[in-house]
């Protein structure tokens, strides 16, 4: 009589050992599933091959939780090895197979490029031994770092969505390919905040950064006199994107993009135990926000630290994460200022009166979308400890105006 195999074996190896470590966070409930895996007696391809799709279900269930390929990928960073993170890069690049390119999205596909997210792999029988022979890894570790990160991802909880998932509507992901700021405009302040980032006389990186504020406030102006002005008024509400906070001093850089996020018609919610903020505005505004965001942290992280040396060299004192962090405060407190003052100066420079009014109607509806994804939030007050610290921030966000200057 001919053996009888069951071809769901290696699903039901890889589900139960998730299972176990359900009700058990220590490693040794990984390392005993882990050795069940390598030794199981369907082989290591056909275990490859159930991973590679239980990993897939577990992903999807996460995007359908809110979740998206950054912040996973951020999270398993955050808390676990490097092997672990190009681990979760490789299986969302198996999950994302499953999708027509033109139904992701721009920000999804954005992600997906960004991390690199590719299958590298013929088969998906081949995967765990490859992955293992890039990792130099045995089949005991290679199943360890595997279970390890989709214990993770399982443990994930329900968060609020900021995007359709893909696969979705074509239409709709196909709309959300075209870019809210037009290419040669994001090539402009792409290029000014670059020069501002790069040079090292204050001036020279005020200007620059004056010119990008600028160009970024009329087109803001631009956008909204056109979404208004169509034959049924504004056709799309609000959205929402997510931008890292990465440590150190996280509560200080989500400062920073409160700031910016506020002065040009968008709200930050700081998720600081998943390591982002949610910004919720009108796309062209996101876009804006996180290039200006990227470019004053830049600014910010380089001053501070050839502060922090100065300082250190004068032997005053020496260079402490209280100075640090203190620094980061003072830089987006002054920041914040200075971004309002430029956005109020641009908009009565620009003698647009009818703007006013449009701006007002968005911000309201930004409020209300914000309200609506966050119905509970708390406010936290930062204070900087060290004077000296404060002192230098105020000082650097000076040095990195932004506001529109006459002739710029």
């Amino acid at each position: 009589m001919a053996k009888r195999t069951n071809p769901e074996g290696p699903l039901e190896s890889v589900e139960a050992a998730l299972q176990s470590l359900r009700a058990a966070a220590d490693d040794d409930a990984v390392y005993a599933a882990a050795s069940g895996l390598a030794a199981a007696p369907s082989g290591w391809e056909a275990v490859s091959a159930a991973l590679v799709r239980v990993a897939s279900g577990r992903l999807r269930r996460c995007w359908e939780g809110g979740w998206q390929p950054a912040d996973v990928v951020r999270l398993v960073r955050r808390d676990l090895t490097g092997a672990e993170e190009r681990f979760a890069v490789h299986v969302i690049a198996a999950e994302a197979r499953r999708y027509e390119p033109e139904t992701l999205g721009a920000r999804w596909a954005a992600q997906l490029a960004e991390l690199d997210a590719q299958v590298w792999w013929e088969a998906d029988g081949e995967f765990l031994e490859g992955f293992a022979r890039r990792e130099r890894l045995s089949r005991f570790e290679t199943a360890a770092c595997a279970l390890t990160t989709l214990r993770l991802v399982d443990a994930l909880p329900r968060i609020g969505a900021v995007g359709p998932l893909p696969g979705g509507d074509r239409s709709r992901a196909a709309a959300g390919h075209a870019p809210a700021v037009p290419q040669r405009t994001l090539a402009r302040i792409r290029a000014l905040l670059a020069k501002a980032e790069s040079t090292q006389f204050p001036e020279e990186a005020e200007a620059l950064s004056a010119k990008a504020q600028e160009l970024m406030a009329r087109h803001s102006m631009d956008e909204a006199l056109l979404a208004a002005a169509g034959p049924a008024g504004p056709v799309d509400g609000p959205g929402a994107c997510r931008i890292g906070i990465d440590g150190p001093y996280e509560s200080a850089k989500a400062l920073l993009l409160d700031a910016v996020a506020a002065a040009n018609h968008c709200q930050a919610v700081w998720s600081g135990e998943y390591g982002f903020s949610t910004v919720v505005g009108f796309d062209a505004d996101l876009e804006l926000v996180e290039l200006m965001y990227t470019s004053l942290l830049v600014q910010a992280t380089t001053a501070m630290r050839r502060a922090g040396d100065d300082h250190h060299a004068s032997g005053r004192s020496r260079r402490t994460r209280d100075f640090r962090q203190s620094f980061l405060i003072s830089y987006a407190a002054r920041i914040g200022d200075r971004l309002s003052a430029a956005v109020r100066e641009a908009a009565t420079q620009e003698r647009r009166p009818e703007v006013l009014p449009v701006l007002a109607a968005r911000d309201v509806a930004v409020g209300e979308t914000a309200e609506r994804l966050f119905p509970q939030t708390t406010s936290h007050r930062l204070k900087g400890r060290d004077a000296q610290g404060w002192a230098q921030g105020a000082q650097a966000a000076d040095a990195a105006v932004i506001s529109r200057r006459r002739g710029a």
